[in-house]
């Protein structure tokens, strides 16, 4: 290896040049010429260790994790997946053999009798020249000590008649800048290559006090070159008063310390300097004290009214005068800022009377005392939801509140194919079923005016939920009902009883009658059996050990979030039937779905929550693993993890934290309080921002319903739209993650507000990411026609959206098995067994820059 050779040589010549250094320093301190031999015996410790620590710290430094890599693969070593600090100490070991350099023979053969003696003539020079060098650098810095010392004692004196001074001339500087200098267009301070555009010139009306005024840009200062191009450099003007009272402090500051030095200091600074004590080399000394004050005098200046400095700039100085004139402004700027103070105050109370108006009275339940509320509480899979549906079914009438679409889906299903005429309603969609007393939906579709002889609210714990909470919280407490069940987890039972008070006139209990079992042993794919359910949290996940599955001969199930309702159903359906022997699904196996599972294999313990990586939850553990055991089928529920097992298990063991607050949103009531105060959804935002949650409550983030307000604020959509009818635009819930989609969702408002026809869902089926997507684009028209009242239009695009629903489901049977993981920068295929997510030629092309940078910046 050429590099290793030249990394050596360097190694060599940085050994010897310490070794002359060592002979230098040790020569210098000697007062008569010591014995070769001598300096060899004492410095021998040293001269055997200094070779190893230079080579092993260059070699170590100077070659790269991919040069060192490879030198240790020629040895024999593995080094693929290893970590750096191991390769780093494996490859140091390497090198401590490497063509050592014998640094005592080196010596012997560069130094003899002549040159020792000529080495150590030079280095009792050096020494003695380095010790009055040294002596002279004592003496000068004690006379500067003597000169901060006084300084020190001037300067805390001189402070007030300072700012008197300096007042007078940063107004002068203010007038200057103010009828000179152009204003110009704000930006970003990082964009480096914009230059400034003019605006015009100042208004000393816009700004209150100089700290307003300090926020102004200077301009362009200076340009400068880079890699053939141009950059300019700007400065607020804070930065440029703060260099100005420096410089001008500083100045006045050496003047009046040169009044106040004894002579001795005169004469003793002009015997060792050689030189005049100047008003110049005094600035420099007091420099840095000079500094600890610039703070302090520029706290005085931005509290500064412009219009008071702008008078002052015409009056010649006088101390007397200056200081009468400072103590009447300042009288005057307390006074105005005690109004100012007492305004701001009366504005706060007024905020605050007006967000207890809009949002603090919306959220105190007032209970429906004639209602009885009965809790179904405990684990997942106990049949909770059961018991509470056949009290539903025996009522005259009744509604259902789902989480999620497909459990709306299911029950709505399970009615009708038990005798029970049940209709269904989600956001997109809508199936009426003739002489239905029943209905099916998710939990945002609830109406409070509607009344039920009984309602089910499933999943109950989703109260907590930061951005669907206030659903629950909303059907729970205006249910219009005889009886309303509620189901949940347990640690949601203490917050049911406080809600409701006496209101709760049952509470049914639920335990598993199959135990769980954690297996000891860490799964592996190849462990796979007949009735697994195997779970991991990524869609990419699914489809990547689905194919494996199917290729080494299993018939396989998916279940993910992105997946179609009626795909989901169908894949569910197979493996119920038979079709199938093994479930491979996301964490959306763990809500509501009732499948005849034997084991519930987790594949992986972390997952991507929307901002980070980390490990499951144990709620999210037991929400899971409680689908394993069917009563009838297993006796027991298996769980498998293929990692921390002990570590697991504590989590599925562990008593759940309980619910203590739940999630609060606006609601019509609030906008329409709203609206007696403001008309602008960005204030609402703002005020919505400042309202502080009661207690027990915490406020939805409308993360995704700000971000989409972005694309319409101050347009001529947000001008034309009535406030209320755009939040429910962007109150829709579909998938704001995709680029596509809000696309689409901007075009179909931009149609609505034009009064023009929406425009058609793209619809694309050469894959199964362009069947998904589509399948969300028509979810998305859908939620749109049934908003505008459209269900003639709406019934032909759920015709569309189920054929592509189908398509999934034919996809997923018969070409997962030859899906293939895809590069992530250039997007060709990767065998599925890949640990990498980057195909040979990205990673070889990416190790090719970085080895390119690396030699260009040598």
């Amino acid at each position: 290896m050429k590099q290793i050779e030249i990394i050596h040589q360097q190694a060599v010549e940085n050994t010897k040049n310490k070794i002359m250094d060592d002979i230098e320093k040790f020569l210098g301190e000697q007062e008569v010429l010591p014995e070769f031999e001598s300096y060899l015996e004492k410095r021998n410790t040293y001269i055997s260790q200094i070779w190893l620590n230079v080579w092993l710290t260059k070699s170590t430094n100077d070659f790269s994790k991919r040069d060192k890599k490879a030198f240790l693969s020629e040895r024999g070593y593995v080094v693929e997946g290893v970590d750096r600090k191991l390769i780093n100490k494996l490859f140091r070991n390497e090198m401590r053999d490497y063509k050592p350099f014998n640094t005592k023979e080196w010596i012997m053969s560069a130094i003899d009798e002549l040159s020792w003696e000529t080495h150590y003539n030079s280095a009792r020079k050096n020494f003695f020249k380095k010790a009055e060098e040294d002596r002279m650098l004592e003496q000068k810095a004690g006379i500067k000590g003597k000169i901060h010392q006084v300084s020190h004692t001037v300067l805390s004196d001189f402070q007030e008649s300072t700012y008197l001074k300096i007042r007078h001339e940063m107004a002068k500087e203010l007038k200057k800048i103010l009828n000179e200098n152009q204003k110009f267009e704000d930006i970003d301070t990082y964009m480096l290559e914009e230059r400034l555009t003019e605006i015009g010139s100042f208004n000393p009306d816009e700004y209150r006090t100089m700290a307003d005024f300090f926020d102004e840009l200077t301009g362009q200062i200076h340009q400068t070159a880079s890699w053939g191009r141009f950059y300019f450099e700007y400065e607020t003007y804070q930065y440029h008063f703060e260099h100005k009272v420096l410089e001008y402090f500083t100045q006045i500051a050496a003047e009046e310390v040169l009044r106040n030095l004894d002579q001795d200091i005169f004469r003793e600074y002009e015997e060792v300097f050689e030189d005049r004590l100047s008003a110049a080399e005094t600035k420099r000394i007091i420099n840095d004290l000079a500094e600890v004050y610039l703070d302090g005098f520029l706290y005085k200046l931005q509290e500064e009214y412009v219009t008071d400095l702008l008078r002052l700039a015409e009056i010649e100085y006088e101390e007397s005068t200056h200081q009468a004139i400072y103590e009447r402004d300042l009288a005057e700027r307390e006074r105005r800022k005690a109004g100012e103070q007492a305004e701001l105050e009366r504005k706060r109370e007024e905020e605050a009377r007006m967000l207890e108006d809009i949002f603090g009275r919306e959220y105190n339940p007032s209970l429906r005392r004639n209602v009885r509320y009965i809790l179904h509480i405990g684990e997942t899979n106990t049949g909770k939801t059961h018991h509470a549906l056949e009290r539903m079914k025996e009522a005259k009438t009744g509604l259902y509140l789902a989480p999620l679409r497909l459990l709306a889906l299911e029950v709505y299903e399970k009615l009708n194919t038990e005798g029970v005429p049940c209709s269904l309603k989600t956001g997109e969609e809508e199936k009426p079923v003739e002489g239905a007393n029943h209905i099916s939906c998710t939990v945002e579709m609830f109406y409070e005016k509607d009344f039920y002889e009984v309602v089910v609210i499933d999943e109950s714990q989703m109260i907590a939920d930061k951005d669907r909470g206030f659903s629950w919280f909303k059907a729970i407490t205006n249910a219009n009902a005889e009886e309303v069940h509620i189901i949940g987890s347990r640690n949601i039972k203490g917050m049911m009883m406080d809600l409701l008070d006496d209101g709760v006139a049952e509470i049914y209990e639920y335990s598993r009658d199959i135990p769980l079992q954690v297996e000891n042993k860490e799964f592996s794919l190849k462990h796979t059996k007949k009735g697994d359910a195997l779970v991991c949290f990524s869609r990419k996940q699914v489809l990547e050990n689905a194919s494996k599955l199917q290729n080494s001969g299993r018939q396989v199930s998916m279940i993910y979030g992105s997946m179609p309702p009626e795909t989901r159903k169908k894949q569910i359906d197979r493996f119920i039937k038979g079709e199938t022997s093994v479930v491979v699904a996301t964490d959306a196996i763990g809500m509501g779905l009732n499948l005849p599972i034997r084991r519930i294999v987790f594949l992986v313990n972390e997952k991507f929550d929307g901002t980070r990586r980390r490990r499951l939850t144990s709620q999210e553990v037991k929400q899971i693993a409680g689908r394993a055991g069917r009563k009838g089928i297993y006796n027991v529920g298996r769980v498998a993890f293929t990692s921390d097992i002990s570590l697991m298990t504590k989590l599925l063991e562990k008593e759940d934290k309980p619910v203590e607050t739940f999630s609060i949103a606006p609601t019509a009531g609030i906008f329409e309080r709203f609206q007696k105060y403001h008309r602008s959804l960005a204030v609402f935002f703002e005020l919505w921002n400042k309202f502080e949650s009661p207690k027990g409550t915490s406020k939805a983030s409308l993360s995704e319903e700000r971000e989409l307000y972005e694309y319409v604020r101050d347009t001529e959509i947000e001008a034309r739209l009535p406030m209320m009818d755009l939040y429910g635009f962007l109150h829709l819930p579909f998938s704001s993650k995709e680029p596509a989609l809000i696309e689409q969702w901007l075009e179909t408002i931009k149609a609505i507000v034009a009064g023009e026809e929406l425009p058609e869902p793209p619809v694309k089926t050469a894959s199964l990411e362009e069947l998904e997507l589509s399948y969300k684009a028509i979810g998305l028209h859908l939620l749109f026609l049934y908003k505008l009242g459209r269900k003639t239009e709406a019934v032909y695009w759920e015709r569309v959206r189920t054929e592509l629903s189908d398509d999934v489901h034919e996809f997923l049977k018969s070409e997962v098995k030859n899906y293939k993981k895809k590069c992530r920068h250039c997007g060709k295929g990767i065998h599925v067994d890949s640990p990498y997510q980057i195909c040979d030629s990205c990673y070889s092309a990416r190790n090719r820059k970085r080895a390119d940078n690396r030699d260009r910046w040598r």
